[in-house]
C-alpha cells in the first residue's frame, strides 16, 4: 500500500491531474468512479488506484472487473483525486488519437464542430449527446477546452471512450475541407434565416457551435452555407451552447428516424 505523498507514482498522479500538458505529452488521462472505471476499453486501460477503504469494501467490485491495482491510503487518494467526494477509484488511460478521415468519413455523416468553447461541462454534455444522437464525430477549435480535463471527463459519461474526435489548428481550414466532402455545414446564429427544424438534414451535415459568451467567431460563421436560429420567447437571446448543440443533434436524429 502507497502511504506516502512523496510516492513516485503518486507525484505523477498529481501532474497528470493538473497539468494538461503533461497528460497530451504522456498520451493519457485519468477517470475516476465505479462506473467510468468499468466503462473503460481494456486495450486502453494503462493503471488502476483503489483507496484502501474502497479496496475493504468493494474488492468483489474489482474481482468482478478483473483489474489488477495499487493501493493508496485514504488520505493519499483524497489528495490525488479531482472531486471533493472521491469514489475510491482511479484508472489511468491512454489517450485516443484520430485522424481527420476517421471523424469525417462515411456516408451522410453528422458532425458537430466546435469553435472556442470554454466549459468542461458544456464540452462533456456535448460529447454526451452526441454519443446518444448518433452523431458521426466532433471537431473542435484548437483554442477550445482541453477535452480530457478531469471535469469534461465526468461530464462525457463515457462517450470519451467512443466518440471520435479532432482539434484542428485552423477550423475555417477543416470547415473548406468538410464542404469537399459535400458536407453541409449550418451555423447556430441568431441572424439565422431560417429555424432550425424548417432544413433537410437527410444529407452529411455539419454544425458549427460558438463560444458561451460571445458565439461564434465572424470567420467560421462566415464558413456556413445556412444560418440557423432557435426560436427565443420571452427576454432570453440564446441558450446555452450545450443546449443548442443538443436541440441540433437530436433534430437530425428526428428527421432521420423517419427515413
Amino acid at each position: 500500500m502507497i502511504t506516502s505523498m512523496g510516492n513516485a507514482q503518486v507525484k505523477q498522479l498529481l501532474q497528470w491531474q493538473k497539468k494538461a500538458k503533461q497528460r497530451n505529452k504522456d498520451g493519457i488521462f485519468l477517470v475516476e468512479g465505479i462506473r467510468m472505471s468499468a466503462e473503460v476499453p481494456k486495450e486502453r486501460l494503462q493503471n488502476v488506484y483503489v483507496s484502501k477503504s474502497f479496496y475493504e469494501k468493494k474488492k468483489e467490485i474489482l474481482d468482478k472487473m478483473q483489474i489488477p491495482c495499487e493501493i493508496l491510503a485514504d488520505d493519499v487518494f483524497a489528495r490525488v483525486s479531482d472531486t471533493q467526494t472521491p469514489q475510491g477509484i482511479l484508472c489511468v488511460v491512454k489517450q485516443s488519437i484520430y485522424k481527420f478521415e476517421e471523424v469525417t468519413g462515411g456516408k451522410r455523416v453528422h458532425l458537430m464542430v466546435l469553435d472556442n468553447l470554454q466549459d468542461p461541462g458544456n464540452l462533456g454534455t456535448i460529447f454526451r449527446t452526441a454519443e446518444g444522437a448518433g452523431v458521426s464525430g466532433i471537431i473542435l477549435s484548437k483554442d477550445c477546452v482541453d477535452i480530457y480535463n478531469p471535469k469534461t471527463i465526468r461530464s462525457t459519461m463515457g462517450a470519451i471512450y467512443r466518440m471520435p474526435f479532432i482539434y484542428v489548428e485552423d477550423l475555417p481550414e477543416a470547415c473548406a475541407l468538410l464542404k469537399k466532402k459535400e458536407i453541409c455545414l449550418y451555423a447556430a446564429h441568431l441572424d439565422g434565416a431560417h429555424f432550425y427544424d424548417e432544413e433537410d438534414y437527410s444529407g452529411g451535415c455539419a454544425f458549427l457551435i460558438g463560444n458561451e459568451g460571445n458565439g461564434l467567431r465572424d470567420e467560421v460563421a462566415a464558413c456556413a452555407d445556412v444560418r440557423i436560429k432557435i426560436p427565443m420567447h420571452g427576454q432570453v437571446e440564446s441558450l446555452n451552447a450545450a443546449v443548442a448543440a443538443s436541440i441540433l443533434m437530436y433534430e437530425v436524429c428526428r428527421q432521420r428516424r423517419k427515413e
